[in-house]
Formats: C-alpha cells, structure tokens, sequence
C-alpha cells in the first residue's frame, strides 16, 4: 500500500484484533468502512465507544451488563438455588433466549485449554466456588460445550465442588428436535445413547 493508503492499512490491521477476523477479511471490512457514509462510519465507532464505557462486570456472575449487579442477578423472581455454569455471556444469551430456565448463571469467561494456555487460574472457577460456600446454591449445572476443553472444565468444576453438599448436573448432549440420525458424528450418537431416558 502507498502512504495515502495508510489510514486502510491501520485500520486494517486494528480489526485483525477481533477474534476470527483474519487479515483478508480484516482488509474487506476496511474497505467496506471506507465505502459507507460518514454518517454511518461514526455510528460504528460510536457503539463501540459506548459499550466499552458503558458495559461492565457483573460482581456476582461475571456476565457483560450495564449494571452491576445484572439484571438477571437482581431479579428475586429468579431461583436463586439453581446456578447454571456457562462458558461466556454468548451462552447465556442462547439460554436465556430460550426461557425455559429460571434459575441464576456463572460466566467463566473461557474453558480449561491447555494449547492455548488458559488454566483454571484464568476462569472464574474459585468465584464459583466460593459462591456455592455462602450456603444459598442448592444445585449446580454445568454447561460448557460438549468439546474436550468443555468437558475438562466440567470435570474439572466438579472436582472443585465436590466437598461442598449440592447437587452438580450436567446438561444433556446428543439429537436435537428434528433431527436426522443419518446426518450425526459419531460422538454425537454415542452422546446421544449414553444421555438416553426412559419413556
């Protein structure tokens, strides 16, 4: 690129910083920016400005809110017995999209993941921990992804946990509604077996 082209390669090579975007995706999306009106460009840059001044940590479940606590924390109409571990705030949002579950999460913030060097240290298993000790927690349910860093930090919560009198509980794996058994992994159908319930 020639000088003039120096603000497309910064801003090119500030968007590699976002997670899955690569450098040709990067320069796309550059170019995009450069293409739309002004107008739009800094509504762009306004809502990531405000959502960095504006979003924080929930102190209790350590999900992304404007508010601490958050407005799932705060609600007395949910169950506070129930605590439903999730690996980052985009789970929460498929679950809570759902509205079947009532009860109360823990973001972890991640998975035990040892090639990407990220430890028990690096999650917020002790918060978890410590939160189940203050006695109000009567049921755990992990719910991290059915992957092998998911289930290592299912097993490794559990391990955590298991001097502490409450009941821990994996979410089922397996066929979703409407699906085609032709069509499913290996491991998935065995997920599905295991998971198996009576009629």
């Amino acid at each position: 690129m020639s000088r003039d082209d120096e603000p497309i390669r910064r801003l090119t090579l500030e968007l590699t910083r976002l997670p899955g975007i690569g450098e040709k995706s990067a320069q796309r999306l550059a170019y995009a920016i450069v293409g739309m009106s002004a107008r739009d460009a800094r509504s762009i840059a306004a809502a990531i400005v405000d959502v960095k001044e504006r979003i924080t940590t929930c102190s209790v479940c350590f999900d992304f809110s404007p508010t601490d606590p958050c407005r799932i924390c705060a609600d007395t109409k949910r169950d506070g017995s129930m605590v439903c571990v999730v690996e980052d705030p985009r789970d929460l949002r498929a679950l809570e999209k759902g509205g079947a579950y009532r009860g109360l999460y823990h973001v972890l913030h991640g998975v035990i993941s040892p090639m990407s060097g990220t430890g028990p240290g690096e999650l917020r298993i002790q918060e978890l921990v410590a939160r189940v000790k203050e006695g109000n927690v009567k049921e755990v349910i992990i719910a991290t992804n059915p992957t092998k860093e998911g289930e290592a930090t299912a097993h490794y919560i559990q391990d955590a946990l298991s001097g502490i009198t409450i009941s821990i509980s994996r979410i089922a794996q397996g066929i979703p509604a409407g699906g085609d058994l032709e069509y499913f992994d290996p491991a998935t159908l065995e997920a599905a077996l295991n998971n198996r319930r009576g009629m």
